[in-house]
C-alpha cells in the first residue's frame, strides 16, 4: 500500500505551540493526508501475493494461515484542528492503539488498518486494561436502553461473513475495565475481497465509542482469480499490464463530536450553540448522549475529518493515473455526498470559516468546470456487477464505496460533501455543500475522456492476467458497459427461491421510545428466528419523519426495490426527490439508508453460520437507545420450523 507524508504539522507539536502560535502556523501548514498505520500482524506464514502471470485460475487463499493482532483501549491526548477558529483543540478521546506501537502514532485516534487474506484464521485481542471504572456502571434506572458503562466493550467487524457467537463476532459480549479477551474469526476461503471495517458494539456505548474515533479499516485482500464457475477478486484486475496495482487510497470519514465542558458538567457554547473551547485551558472529549441527536453535529460547528485531519491535503496523485477510493463512513451523525471539483489557481485559504459560511467559500473557490465522475466498484465491500458512472457518492454511516478515480489534469481538486435534502440525510437537517480537503495532482498523462480511459487500462489488465477459461468473458464484459460479472461473489437471488414469510423491520421514534416493529430493544427476547438455508424477503420502512439506515450482521442483502410514495420503484434510475436510490437494484450490501415515505425490499440467504446476533439502525445513539433486535439463525426442523435449542 503506497504511504503518503505525514502531516507537516505533528500532533504531538501542536501540544508545544501557544494558542496565538497555533493558530498563525495553522493557516499555513499544510495537513496532508496520511494512510491509517497498517496493524502489525504476527502470521504464522508469509502473505501471499498476486502474482504477475498466474497460470491458473481458483481459489489462493491463505488456508491455514493464522494472523495475530493485539490492541490497547485507551484515553489518547491529541489536537484535532478546528477551522472555525483557525486553532488546534486539545482533546483526550477513547481509542484503539496496537500494542506492538514504539512510538505515539501520527494519527492517534484512527485505528490502525487490518488487513487480512480469506482463509486465513484472524485472531484479534483487546486489553480494556487502561480505562477507568465508571462509577456510574451500571445505571440506576436498569434501563438498557439509557446509554451507560462507557467503558465497557466489544468489537464487531462490519460486514465479514462469519460466526455470530462464542469469541467469533459476538456483539452480546461486554469486555469491562481490567479483562482482555481474544476474538477469533475463521475467514472463509471464499470470503469476498473488499473493503470492510471493525468498531465496538456494546450495547449503550457504541455511538459514544465509535464518535471518540475507535474505528479503524478492515480490508479483506484478494488473490483468486476468476474461473469457469467460479468467482474472482476484482483485485486480480485491477493493475497495470506491468503487474502494479492501481494506487488504493483507504479514506476513513470520522464526526469526531468533541465537547468542553463548565464546572457544571453543561457543554460549553457560544450565543449561536456553536461548541466552545479554549486551547490554552479546555480538553475537548465526548462523554455524554448531550452530544448526539438530530441537530447536534450542524449545531456544534465541528467538521468531519478524513484519516484523523480536518480539510487536508491528499498528495502523490498524478493525472491520468486510476486510484482505487476505500472510503468508510465510520461517523455516527452527518450523511456525506462525496465530490471532485476543480479548485481554481489561487484559491483562498480555508481557515477561520465557519461550517455556516463554507457554502460560500466553495462557490467562489471550486467552480468547475464541473464534477468529476467516479466510477463506483462496489458496495459495502462487495463488487458491483457492473462499474457505476456518477459525479456523487452518498454514504450513509455504516457505508462503504469503493470508487475508482482519475484525475485529468494537474492542479489542485475540491474534496467536496454535496448539498443535500432534509429527508436525505441522518440528521434530518437540510445542508448545503462543505468543503471536505483538496487533492494535488502533480502533471502526468493527460485525460480527456476518463471513462474510456478506464475502460481501456482494464481492458489490457484483463487481456494481460486472465486465465484463457474466462479471458474472453471478461473483456467482453468490460467492452458492454464495464460489467464486472466474472468479480461478484454472491449469485443473484431469483423470484422462485423466496419463501415465505416476508420479514420487516419497521424503524419508529415514538412515545415508548427508539422502536423496530413497534418494540425497544430487549436483551433476552429473540425478534427474527431464522432457518439455516432459507431465502427470504424484507421489508424495510420507517414510520416518523426520520430516516434511518438498516444494518444487519452475518449475511448480506440484495436491493430488489426500492418503492417511492408514488408506488414507483426508484432502486435503478433514482427520482427527483432521491437520487441516492439509482443504480442499486440488484447491488449487495449490509447497509442501507431507508428514507422515510420509501420502502426498500431487500433479499438475503441465511447461510453457514447460526447463532445469535442483532440488526439495527446505524445510526449508533438510535441503537443504543433501543433501535435494534437480536436475530437468531438456527437448524430447520424438517417440517418448515427452526428447531428449538436444547441445552
Amino acid at each position: 500500500m503506497h504511504r503518503l507524508r505525514p502531516a507537516l504539522l505533528p500532533l504531538a507539536g501542536a501540544a508545544l505551540l501557544s494558542a496565538a502560535a497555533q493558530g498563525a502556523l495553522a493557516q499555513t501548514a499544510e495537513r496532508a493526508v496520511a494512510d491509517p498505520p497498517v496493524a502489525k500482524a504476527r502470521r504464522s506464514a508469509p502473505e501471499i501475493s498476486i502474482t504477475a502471470q498466474p497460470e491458473a485460475a481458483g481459489p489462493r487463499a491463505a488456508v491455514g494461515h493464522e494472523a495475530v493482532f493485539a490492541f490497547n483501549i485507551q484515553y489518547t491526548d491529541a489536537k484535532i484542528y478546528n477551522p472555525g477558529t483557525n486553532q488546534y483543540d486539545p482533546v483526550k478521546l477513547r481509542s484503539y492503539r496496537d500494542v506492538s506501537e514504539t512510538e505515539p502514532p501520527k494519527i492517534p485516534f484512527v485505528a490502525p488498518t487490518i488487513e487480512i487474506f480469506p482463509g486465513e484464521t484472524v485472531r484479534i485481542t483487546l486489553n480494556n486494561d487502561k480505562l477507568p471504572a465508571d462509577p456510574k456502571c451500571p445505571p440506576g434506572n436498569n434501563d438498557v436502553n439509557d446509554p451507560n458503562c462507557f467503558n465497557r466493550t466489544n468489537l464487531h467487524a462490519h460486514g465479514l461473513w462469519v460466526s455470530p457467537t462464542g469469541n467469533s463476532d459476538n456483539v452480546l459480549l461486554s469486555i469491562n475495565q481490567g479483562v482482555s479477551f481474544q476474538y477469533e474469526y475463521n475467514i472463509p476461503p471464499d470470503h469476498p475481497a473488499g473493503t470492510y471495517w471493525y468498531h465496538p458494539h456494546r450495547h449503550g456505548s457504541t455511538a459514544l465509542q465509535v464518535s471518540s474515533g475507535m474505528a479503524g479499516v478492515l480490508i479483506v485482500r484478494g488473490t483468486r482469480l476468476p474461473g469457469a464457475d467460479v468467482p474472482g477478486d476484482v483485485d486480480t484486475l485491477l493493475r497495470y499490464v506491468d503487474g502494479r496495482s492501481f494506487r488504493e487510497r483507504p479514506v476513513l470519514l470520522q464526526q469526531i463530536q468533541y465537547a468542553c465542558r463548565d464546572a457544571a458538567g453543561k457543554i460549553k457554547q457560544d450565543g449561536a450553540g456553536l461548541y466552545l473551547c479554549d486551547p490554552a485551558t479546555d480538553v475537548g472529549g465526548i462523554e455524554g448522549y448531550d452530544q448526539f441527536g438530530p441537530t447536534t453535529w450542524r449545531n456544534s460547528g465541528r467538521y468531519t475529518s478524513i484519516n484523523g485531519e480536518v480539510v487536508p491535503t491528499f498528495e502523490g496523485a498524478k493525472a491520468g493515473e486510476i486510484e482505487r477510493w476505500r472510503v468508510v463512513h465510520a461517523g455516527v451523525r452527518d450523511t456525506v455526498n462525496l465530490q471532485f471539483r476543480k479548485m481554481k489557481d489561487g484559491a483562498e485559504p480555508y481557515a477561520s470559516v465557519a461550517t455556516q459560511q463554507q457554502e460560500d467559500w466553495v462557490t467562489r473557490n471550486c467552480p468547475g468546470p464541473a464534477l468529476l465522475p467516479q466510477f463506483a466498484l462496489a458496495a459495502d465491500g462487495l463488487t458491483r456487477a457492473q462499474l457505476v458512472e456518477r459525479t456523487s457518492s452518498t454514504l450513509q454511516p455504516g457505508y462503504r464505496e469503493d470508487m475508482l478515480i482519475v484525475f485529468p489534469e494537474s492542479g489542485n481538486y475540491c474534496v467536496l460533501d454535496g448539498a443535500a435534502p432534509a429527508a436525505s440525510v441522518v440528521n434530518s437537517q437540510a445542508k448545503s455543500r462543505q468543503y471536505l480537503g483538496r487533492v494535488a495532482v502533480a502533471p502526468g498523462s493527460a485525460v480527456s475522456d476518463i471513462r474510456a480511459h478506464i475502460q481501456a487500462q482494464l481492458l489490457a489488465a484483463a487481456d494481460r492476467f486472465m486465465p484463457p477459461s474466462v479471458k474472453q468473458r471478461v473483456k467482453d464484459d468490460l467492452s458492454n458497459g464495464l460489467r464486472l460479472r466474472a468479480f461478484v461473489a454472491h449469485p443473484d437471488i431469483a423470484d422462485g427461491e423466496i419463501k415465505p414469510p416476508q420479514r420487516e423491520a419497521r424503524f419508529e421514534i415514538g412515545a415508548g421510545g427508539f422502536m423496530i416493529n413497534g418494540n425497544p430493544y430487549k436483551p433476552d427476547r429473540i425478534d427474527q428466528l431464522l432457518p439455516l438455508g432459507g431465502v427470504e424477503e424484507w421489508k424495510l420502512s420507517t414510520t416518523n419523519a426520520f430516516g434511518h439506515p438498516f444494518h444487519i450482521h452475518v449475511n448480506p442483502f440484495q436491493i430488489s426495490k426500492i418503492i417511492n410514495p408514488a408506488g414507483q420503484d426508484v432502486s435503478e434510475t433514482g427520482d427527483a426527490n432521491e437520487p441516492q436510490y439509482a443504480n442499486l437494484k440488484g447491488v449487495w450490501k449490509d447497509t442501507l439508508f431507508v428514507r422515510q415515505g420509501y420502502t426498500a425490499f431487500v433479499r438475503t440467504r441465511y447461510q453457514r453460520y447460526i447463532g445469535d446476533f442483532v440488526l439495527h439502525c446505524h445510526i449508533l445513539d438510535h441503537e443504543d437507545q433501543g433501535m435494534m433486535q437480536n436475530v437468531r439463525i438456527g437448524l430447520p426442523d424438517g417440517a418448515g420450523a427452526v428447531a428449538a435449542s436444547h441445552h
